[in-house]
């Protein structure tokens, strides 16, 4: 039997779909073949008694399986700051999480975030109109993210449950590099001073996290609470962290994008 011409991943993704009860149709469209494409693939691996590289992943919270708290925490950070969960047919749901097409280096660590937290099968990564965006279908995305609601994030109260906040508490900096490389940034500033022999230009690091909702920037400024690095807003929807040292204590666990 010839490798498949698609991906693994792809191919691991419409099986998982197909296990989950999704019509050949809704499989084949989410995947991005042929819905013939997906039957072959069921056929061939009944067929010939192939082994499935899909798994049934067990929920955290359902199932009390261990939960990586460095990979959730960064996931929970770029949720909040960019990210959403839509519920598609037959319960299965899709968290997407949204980055700059540039910073491949942050997709690709998204991306395996997300197989770690949901314990294997398929995330995909596609590009969509002037980003990139890391995707992952699984039935309990709202288990281990119950800040999943209806409308958008800023229109409703966001607010960690118990188990999270302990998770949080434990170790902040997986959840604030996930809040500031998703809806924040590390830049550089400069200044030029007039001295004695002459003007000499200054050049010193900032850190902005923006978002619409009071909420998450609450979430973000108790967790830099946590680590004792000061901060303030200039905005009303911006936190900002501009001494050096706060900047300094940041730059070991987020630094720039990448």
């Amino acid at each position: 039997m010839p490798p498949h011409i698609r991906p693994q991943e792809t191919v691991d993704l419409g099986l998982r779909l197909s296990d989950l009860g999704l019509a050949d149709r809704e499989t084949a469209a989410i995947c991005g073949v042929a819905v013939k494409t997906v039957r072959r693939w069921r056929r061939v691996y009944q067929r010939e008694g192939r082994v499935r590289s899909v798994t049934a992943a067990t929920c955290p919270r359902c199932h009390d399986r261990p939960l990586d708290p460095d990979a959730y925490g960064l996931l929970l950070g770029a949720y909040l700051g960019d990210g959403h969960i839509v519920r598609n047919r037959r319960g299965v749901y899709l968290l997407a999480l949204f980055q700059d097409a540039r910073y491949a280096g942050l997709v690709e660590e998204w991306r395996v975030a997300a197989v770690t937290v949901k314990g294997g099968g398929s995330t995909h990564v596609r590009a969509r109109p002037g980003c990139t965006a890391v995707e992952s279908y699984w039935m309990h995305w709202p288990c281990v993210f119950p800040q999943h609601g209806t409308g958008r994030k800023h229109d409703r109260s966001i607010t960690l449950v118990d188990w999270q906040r302990n998770l949080v508490q434990a170790d902040p900096r997986p959840f604030l590099r996930g809040l500031f490389h998703s809806d924040g940034c590390r830049i550089t500033n400069w200044t030029v001073r007039p001295l004695r022999d002459g003007p000499k230009r200054y050049e010193y690091g900032r850190y902005f996290f923006s978002n619409e909702s009071p909420d998450i920037l609450a979430l973000c400024a108790w967790a830099l609470d946590l680590l004792d690095i000061p901060w303030r807003l200039p905005r009303s929807n911006m936190i900002s962290v501009a001494r050096r040292e706060a900047v300094a204590a940041l730059d070991e666990f987020v630094g720039p994008k990448y």
